[in-house]
């Protein structure tokens, strides 16, 4: 049967008992500004007050008996009587507007015998300090929808690291153990090794795993917009800034884990921020005079060796002591090449479910030229290529030739030597890897020793698939 009016309760049950305790104080209920209403265990109203009809429009007293869903838009207090645990001071959007209710479980013996709720019908825009968690909120709820779009990055686990090299066992052990603290983690190694993902794993395998895992690319964000992003700001602090404010990441933050990524290009200006920011775990936001404390716990990244940045002055060495609680380097594919293959054969596992294809096997040539290449881009470049070859291959194998011209073997490339661009492709490729790995990636720094503009680089690279971040 559907949700109806509900028959009369007997005399002597405990919901009708609390229903004639109710009728006593029903003036001065009656006489309350806010909305109040009662419901039993099931969710089917036992009180209503006037103020609460009026604002609604509905006579309060023809709603007992009826189930609060057909009476209340978006209630919770069904919700509430099921799990017996209070919301406070939580927003609600009735008729349009947000309010601020209360859902109380009132218990007998242990159990939710009835709910008692309240409406406060000031709207939250007036209220200061609830509209500012409400704001951050929203800017939580945003964040969590991006996160959707992408659960690739949000769902990874020490499950998803593929590697069966003694490197890698013993560097997801010791991440494991480090996910049990609450030390902040630097995670080091080449573009494409899977920073974030271990990142990713270490937030998953913590207690903070059922809070925020925020991140955020040091290198994407223009210098000037960056103490913003990291630690909100205020209304009118700055031109184009928003009329609410907003929050930062550390703020969104708060009992979760925040992921800096590229946390060597920080710049010399942020640096001191940020340290004083993981000592005191405190911090105002730009156009602030407020303090706001955050229970945060911090996983850094980079592809830059950060002892050298210290000594050549580029990176304060008291940060980067703060940022290393925990240390963990990811060897690059070259040198733990008995990973190449496992990770290979999961990513086209992978790939041939997103491409919609059966199980695709490599030959034994292919197996060669996969184990043999240095993989400059590491786990990236290897999902580039194997991605660009099953959109390319009609079977379900893939042999020597689906592969791409610079996966071939050092003899093939010998015996095409007399392919003259193909042979200058090849040498313009090392030597943006060997320029790339001279300075740990750093993109501005290698256009340099190569001698061409940054802009040009990236147009290289991008040909020769070669990872741009």
């Amino acid at each position: 049967m559907g949700k109806g009016a509900r028959s009369a309760l007997a005399p002597g049950s405990e919901t009708g008992e609390m229903l004639r305790q109710l009728d006593l104080y029903q003036r001065i209920v009656d006489s309350i500004y806010n909305g109040v209403v009662v419901t039993d265990a099931d969710g089917y109203i036992l009180h209503f007050n006037e103020p609460y009809g009026q604002f609604l429009g509905i006579r309060a007293a023809a709603q007992i008996g009826r189930h609060i869903t057909d009476v209340i838009e978006n209630t919770r207090m069904h919700i509430v009587a099921q799990t017996g645990i209070p919301e406070i001071n939580q927003s609600h959007r009735i008729r349009g507007q947000d309010m601020v209710v209360q859902r109380i479980p009132i218990k007998k013996d242990g159990r939710v015998i009835a709910v008692f709720g309240q409406v406060m019908f000031k709207n939250v825009r007036d209220v200061s300090k609830l509209a500012k968690k409400l704001s951050l909120l929203e800017s939580k709820v945003r964040l969590y929808e991006e996160e959707i779009l992408s659960l690739r990055s949000t769902r990874y686990t020490f499950d998803s690291i593929v590697g069966d090299s003694r490197a890698m066992e013993l560097l997801k052990k010791t991440a494991l153990k480090a996910a049990a603290t609450s030390l902040p983690v630097l995670i080091t190694g080449e573009s494409g090794t899977g920073k974030e993902m271990f990142a990713q794993a270490i937030h998953h395998a913590s207690p903070r795993r059922r809070q925020p895992f925020i991140r955020i690319n040091c290198a994407a964000i223009p210098r000037d917009l960056l103490e913003a992003e990291l630690f909100g700001y205020e209304k009118g602090a700055f031109t184009g800034a928003q009329a609410s404010g907003k929050p930062g990441k550390f703020e969104l933050a708060h009992r979760g884990t925040i992921f800096l990524d590229e946390i060597g290009e920080l710049s010399p200006e942020m640096q001191p921020k940020l340290l004083r920011v993981l000592e005191e775990k405190e911090f105002e936001r730009v156009g602030g005079i407020k303090l706001i404390n955050s229970d945060f716990r911090l996983v850094a990244a980079t592809n830059q060796d950060l002892k050298k940045r210290v000594a050549d002055g580029y990176f304060r060495k008291d940060l980067y002591y703060r940022l290393g609680g925990i240390a963990l380097s990811i060897p690059p594919l070259r040198e733990r090449r008995e990973d190449i293959l496992p990770i290979a054969r999961h990513l086209l596992a992978e790939l041939g479910e997103e491409f919609g294809r059966g199980q695709v096997t490599l030959d034994a040539d292919v197996v060669e030229s996969l184990q043999q290449y240095d993989w400059p881009g590491n786990v990236r470049e290897m999902a580039n290529v194997l991605s660009r070859v099953l959109s390319l291959i009609a079977g379900d194998v893939i042999t020597r030739e689906d592969l791409p011209p610079h996966l071939s073997s050092r003899q093939e490339r010998a015996n095409n030597s007399f392919a003259l661009q193909d042979a200058v492709n090849e040498v313009e490729k090392e030597s943006i890897c060997r320029a790339l790995s001279a300075v740990n990636h750093n993109k501005t720094r290698a256009a340099e020793l190569l001698g061409i503009h940054r802009t040009l680089l990236y147009r290289k690279m991008k040909k020769h698939g070669l990872p741009l971040s």
